[in-house]
């Protein structure tokens, strides 16, 4: 019974083979190809696999992208006896399901012991990847295609360049074609041939902000330093004077063109072998204490060619003028290296004036961050004379009401639209409650308002810890908020900065109006002006006063829920902004709405520039910044806009 099972096992392997011959035949084209590197594809070795992979990735066959893809998914199996190529699934343990390679037809089943797998490694399956790209490129879908690109930005071949150009005649999508031609542009730059064709791809890349074209260019200009009689051809002459000290004699002794300097061992080792009698060239050994001393007998010994001659200064002279002293571009030729180098030049003078853009960015935006922290600072301050060091605090407590709000209207878009005029309700009644309780008593008492507000400051930090604890709590922006405006490599400002420099000009519109345009901005610009006239004609300076503040207070609770989109909530996040607050208000002018919208750009733009200079240091640039504005206010002690009026009597 065994011995039947034996022949019939037999049987089916023999009429298998013989299948295999006549289904898979030598006028198979993709077969023909594979058995034309079959012993290279047997043996799967890094080193010699390329030619039949690029074989197959040049071939145009539609077989070939299969054979690829299932050869890198270790799918391609070859028959130990007719060597011819298949592919093949486990069905168990000792059978295997044979498929033809030229059409991917079944074939039947077979003993695994029959066929050898080819298993490629790491490296092979990424060079199968690279392979495969150049079919990707040109599929009729736009995500592989794309895909495709990316995985050649990642791991550019020399073999995709071809590829890049065969594909953009073809490319209908407007974008992808902008990649591919900029990537085409790259790949020519590393690896064309033609000198013409790189240095025309690299002078396209003239004041290109992008990281690739660096990384493309950078390893052209990788230059060496040499020495010789005579200047090589391609190279470019250096003037000594212009290498650091010693370099130049320096090389010239790596490349044994001159003597090498004698050190301080060799001096002792030459003065120890040369002792006779106590004596070192005449000279007693005890009298060697000092390095002159040494330095003179040595110098004796050399005379006598019992030492190497010491290397003097005018030997160093005489050395460097005898040769010539030149730079070599050990990635490229010098034309190519060149126009690269003009290149960077030319990137370098763009970034430069991309990252002032940038700065300058960054500067408005912290800007309006301080103008929005300010402004009520400016109205209370300017308005009233009253030195509210409770300011922050306010700021605090719109904040947590954003993340209150929050808590309640789990819509962050629709949250933030409810609390900013929560923030400035609730911030309102606490500020008029704070001016009626408070401050109502401590007018025209300066010392004793900074005192009782940084009382006040104190509670309310005290109570909002009480209340929400010690840890940060978020206040979460909108998903429209998110990421960042990207305008090139260089240039970017997160879309929330955004959003609150167009809120602080919307509040500057606010308080125009309100100060020009409605009957309390009227009062309040009387009461300002002249309390007493303002009095006599039946305005109420008192109850300016109190609104006035409590509308401070509320701009206040509006700048918390803008900033407190980006930083932290915590009970202390006032104190972060309060002094930066006084230093907008008193730069700009007390009490001026143009004032502290300068001084709010004069502290932002001193700050981040302060900053660009010292980047690691933030501290210090705030350091910086005080003693800069100490000075000012030297020279303009009322700001750049003074106020005329009660303020500036005070």
């Amino acid at each position: 019974m065994l011995t039947l099972c034996r022949l019939l096992v037999a049987c089916m392997v023999l009429s298998l083979y013989a299948f295999l011959a006549t289904a898979q035949t030598a006028d198979a084209p993709i077969q023909t190809l594979l058995q034309t590197h079959g012993d290279i594809l047997k043996k799967s070795s890094r080193k010699t696999i390329g030619p039949a992979i690029d074989a197959l990735a040049q071939s145009g066959m539609d077989e070939a992208l299969t054979v690829l893809e299932r050869w890198q998914n270790k799918d391609l199996w070859v028959a130990k006896d007719s060597g011819l190529f298949v592919f093949a699934t486990k069905k168990d343990s000792k059978t295997l399901t044979i498929f033809d390679v030229a059409g991917g037809g079944e074939i039947g089943d077979a003993s695994k012991k029959a066929f050898k797998q080819l298993k490629p490694n790491s490296g092979i399956r990424s060079m199968i990847g690279a392979a495969l790209v150049q079919f990707q490129l040109n599929s009729p879908d736009a995500d592989t295609r794309a895909t495709a690109l990316t995985a050649i930005e990642r791991d550019p071949q020399p073999s995709h360049l071809t590829a890049l150009r065969a594909s953009l005649t073809q490319e209908t999508d407007v974008a992808l074609l902008a990649r591919k031609s900029r990537l085409e542009r790259l790949l020519t730059i590393r690896f064309s041939e033609d000198d013409a064709e790189r240095i025309t791809a690299i002078e396209g890349f003239a004041g290109d902000l992008g990281v690739d074209v660096r990384a493309a260019l950078n390893p052209l200009v990788q230059t060496e330093l040499g020495a010789g009689d005579t200047l090589p051809e391609n190279a470019i002459a250096v003037d000594v004077a212009e290498m650091p000290d010693n370099t130049a004699y320096d090389l010239l002794i790596s490349k044994e063109l001159a003597p090498p300097h004698v050190s301080t061992d060799m001096m002792r080792d030459a003065l120890i072998a040369n002792i006779d009698n106590g004596q070192v060239a005449g000279v007693q050994v005890a009298s060697l204490d000092t390095a002159a001393a040494r330095l003179a007998a040595y110098t004796t010994l050399a005379d006598q060619g019992a030492a190497a001659p010491a290397v003097t200064d005018a030997d160093i002279a005489a050395a460097l003028d005898s040769f010539q002293f030149y730079r070599t571009y050990t990635n490229a030729p010098i034309a190519v290296a060149l126009a690269a180098q003009d290149a960077l030049d030319a990137i370098e003078t763009s970034v430069a004036v991309n990252q002032a853009a940038d700065l300058a960015l960054d500067a408005i935006s912290l800007a309006s961050i301080y103008f929005l922290a300010a402004i009520g600072l400016a109205i209370t301050f300017g308005v009233m004379g009253v030195i509210n060091m409770a300011h922050g605090e306010f700021i605090m407590m719109g904040a947590y009401t954003g993340y209150v709000v929050q808590l309640v209207v789990p819509d962050y878009t629709l949250s933030i639209i409810i609390a900013i005029p929560a923030a400035f309700a609730v911030t309102f009644a606490a500020g008029v409650a704070m001016e009626r309780l408070v401050i109502r008593w401590l007018y025209h008492r300066p010392l004793e308002t900074l005192l009782a507000t940084f009382g006040v400051s104190i509670a309310l930090q005290q109570l909002a810890k009480n209340i929400f604890g010690t840890q940060a709590r978020p206040l979460t922006a909108p998903a429209w908020l998110d990421g960042s405006w990207i305008i090139n490599d260089v240039v970017a400002i997160s879309y929330i900065r955004i959003a609150i420099f167009v809120l602080a000009l919307l509040f500057l519109g606010l308080f125009l109006f309100v100060m020009n345009r409605t009957r309390l901005g009227l009062e309040v610009r009387a009461v300002t002006q002249n309390p007493r006239m303002a009095s006599s004609m039946g305005i109420n300076p008192d109850r300016i006063n109190m609104l006035t503040f409590g509308f401070g207070s509320g701009i206040a609770g509006i700048a918390g829920v803008a900033i407190g989109l980006y930083a932290k909530v915590t009970s202390e996040m006032g104190t972060d902004y309060i002094v930066q607050s006084f230093m907008t208000v008193v730069v700009g002018g007390v009490g001026n709405i143009w004032g502290t919208l300068l001084g709010a750009a004069m502290v932002g733009s001193l700050q981040k520039g302060i900053e660009w200079f010292n980047p690691s240091n933030t501290l210090a640039a705030q350091t910086y910044m005080i003693l800069f504005i100490i000075f000012f206010i030297q020279f303009r002690p009322r700001g750049i806009i003074a106020l005329k009026g009660r303020a500036a009597e005070a």
